[in-house]
């Protein structure tokens, strides 16, 4: 959804294409052809992936180091052709509706959700079985994955294969550390003291941006959204009111202290202390714009994002206005001083074959041949020597506009994980930290350990709320209705514009979905 991590609203608009597509092709037994062992012929596996708008001058998502290394080391010893399938990141939902409904769906498709994805489409017979497949093709698939697997089972069938999260923090604040110098004013450690400093950053514009200062860079999108109306839910919540509560859109709208986020957002607006056309940015370029030509003190991103060579926000920043400081910071805090915010689940992407593929085998086969150590380690490291060093078994990225052009989706390419395990949380966010510029090295680890503070995780169901699947795509358009509206109006027209928005979203289907959540937890407690 509109770069919005492919969480569940894709999950939902994969449906009605794998739907579409199940009719046509699929033999009885359910399963691909089987024949794969070797090909007289030559076959063509199509294979889904973000394009981000992020290449280098004379690459594509689709077509680069990586993209060559799949075909010359899996492909052509396979008689295999492994076709990309770009995916545009900012409206993924949209693209995939639209390659499922018209017929072109890749082989491998995946959704960055919860379980509940699987659920969905493997009751309404839209997914591929896959445990044949894995135990004939899957040996290092099955080594790598180990019991992880089973979260990709529905009713004991595989499903989907989830791939591995080594580090499950979601988010980073950054704040302009020079301007606080500039300041004297210490590193804000609470809500209240945000607002105090973002005040200061509005009437002393220490950024010399002459009168274009931004003092909170915020967008229409999660990693904006989520790490301020998290920090404010209250303290002490029960299962019952997580499970109840809870829903597939991530946000804690129905949770006690999500309104006060609101409120405390509209203050902010109103009083311009954020970006004042938040409203339009949906996929964070504008925000992102103005960190990098110094008008930002401080925002939120995705865990990691703003220090990597890629988009190389930090390092454009410090390009842009010699001397900026960009830190990470944990200041937000709720009703009991705790630094609350959400944290993934240790899975990452869930991937599937729609039922009416013919390369259920060749797509295994894929997976099980990068989950080999060797290959997934040169397609997340590159090449020793040329692009990183190791140091204690850590590989470090070398710096070079080589290694920064060949690196630039290798991420994208290891479908099976996101991350590599070194046996520790210390050495994982050393490993994290060691693939940017080495001059913020040291802030990537400090905010992988802010990230993992306070946190809380989504809380799911072993089985499928069906009313999410049927309104979460009308409810995601609501609830961004509800912020924007909300954050916009006159603080004295707040209660009654956010209540009546509130009102509006549960008619929609809030309402179905918390009364078969509330149903669900009861039956999960007898």
């Amino acid at each position: 959804m509109r770069g919005k991590g492919l969480r569940f609203t894709l999950a939902v608009a994969l449906i009605a294409g794998l739907l579409a597509g199940c009719s046509q092709g699929r033999n009885k037994e359910g399963s691909s052809s089987a024949t794969a062992s070797g090909h007289t012929e030559q076959v063509t596996l199509k294979v889904g992936i973000f394009d981000r708008g992020n290449a280098p001058a004379g690459y594509t998502a689709t077509e680069n180091y990586w993209t060559d290394y799949v075909q010359k080391n899996f492909g052509d010893p396979n008689n295999i052709k492994v076709e990309f399938v770009p995916i545009p990141r900012t409206d993924a939902s949209d693209k995939v509706n639209v390659m499922m409904s018209s017929g072109d769906a890749p082989d491998i498709v995946f959704a960055n959700t919860s379980p509940l994805t699987a659920y969905g489409y493997a009751k309404d017979g839209g997914l591929l079985p896959l445990d044949d497949l894995i135990e004939q093709y899957g040996p290092n698939l099955k080594k790598y994955l180990g019991p992880a697997l089973d979260s990709g089972k529905v009713d004991g069938v595989q499903y989907s294969i989830p791939g591995r999260r080594v580090n499950t923090g979601k988010y980073e604040n950054l704040i302009r550390q020079d301007w606080l110098d500039k300041l004297g004013l210490p590193m804000p450690k609470t809500t209240e003291e945000v607002y105090q400093t973002l005040k200061a950053f509005k009437e002393k514009d220490p950024g010399q941006t002459g009168g274009s200062v931004i003092p909170l860079g915020f967008s229409l999108t999660p990693a904006s959204i989520e790490p301020i109306v998290w920090s404010f839910i209250e303290d002490g919540l029960t299962d019952e009111q997580r499970y109840s509560l809870s829903e597939s859109l991530g946000y804690p709208l129905l949770l006690p202290g999500h309104k006060e986020a609101v409120r405390f957002l509209n203050k902010l607006y109103n009083e311009g202390l954020m970006s004042p056309d938040f409203s339009l940015d949906k996929d964070e370029k504008q925000v992102f714009q103005d960190v990098m030509t110094g008008k930002v003190g401080m925002y939120s991103d995705n865990l990691g994002n703003s220090y990597n060579a890629t988009p190389g926000i930090a390092k454009v920043l410090t390009q842009n206005v010699p001397g900026a400081k960009l830190v990470p910071v944990d200041p937000y805090t709720n009703n009991a001083g705790k630094h609350l915010k959400p944290e993934y689940d240790p899975t990452g992407f869930f991937l599937m074959v729609p039922a009416a593929s013919k390369r259920g085998v060749e797509a295994i086969k894929y997976l099980d041949w990068m989950a080999q150590p060797d290959v997934l380690n040169t397609i997340m490291n590159g090449i020793e020597g040329e692009d990183y060093t190791l140091t204690d078994g850590v590989p470090y990225r070398i710096e070079s506009e080589e290694t920064s052009t060949r690196m630039f989706n290798a991420n994208d390419i290891a479908m099976i994980t996101q991350g590599q395990d070194f046996g520790s949380d210390e050495k994982n966010w050393a490993a994290a930290a060691a693939a940017v510029p080495k001059e913020f090295r040291d802030y990537v680890v400090d905010a992988y350990k802010m990230s993992m503070t306070d946190t809380i995780r989504y809380a799911n169901f072993t089985s499928p709320i069906e009313a999410e699947n049927k309104y979460i795509p009308t409810l995601q358009d609501k609830y961004d209705e509800l912020i924007v509206k909300s954050i916009m109006t006159k603080p004295g027209d707040f209660d009654k514009t956010y209540d009546n928005l509130l009102k509006d979203y549960m008619a929609s289907g809030g309402d179905a979905i918390k009364q078969e959540r509330t149903e669900a937890y009861a039956a999960m407690k007898k």
